[in-house]
């Protein structure tokens, strides 16, 4: 099964959420809907500015783990690396 790890923000330099799922475009439909109840809906958490795609979801969770331990600076730096504009790529993605 696919894994997805991504990275939303409520704005460019602003509050970042990594999250992993085997659905991107579902998930991120629950985050920018607030179906979620959590982080992201209290602090406005809906855009999203990176992900990767594996062919494991297992793959997809280390991935996860490794980046949420990283000081901000490097998350920073790898959304920059894919979309230095701080982007809303969420249009890369079909449907829910």
């Amino acid at each position: 099964m696919k894994g997805y790890v991504y990275i939303l923000t409520s704005q460019r330099n602003g509050t970042l959420y990594t999250g992993v799922t085997s659905n991107l475009p579902r998930r991120l439909f629950e985050h920018q809907t607030n179906l979620t109840p959590g982080f992201t809906s209290r602090c406005g958490v809906k855009t999203l500015v990176w992900f990767e795609e594996y062919d494991l979801v297992t793959d997809a969770i280390a991935r996860k783990k490794t980046i949420k331990n990283w000081p901000r600076k490097w998350k920073l730096d790898l959304i920059e690396t894919m979309n230095p504009d701080w982007q809303d790529i969420a249009h890369f993605l079909h449907g829910p």
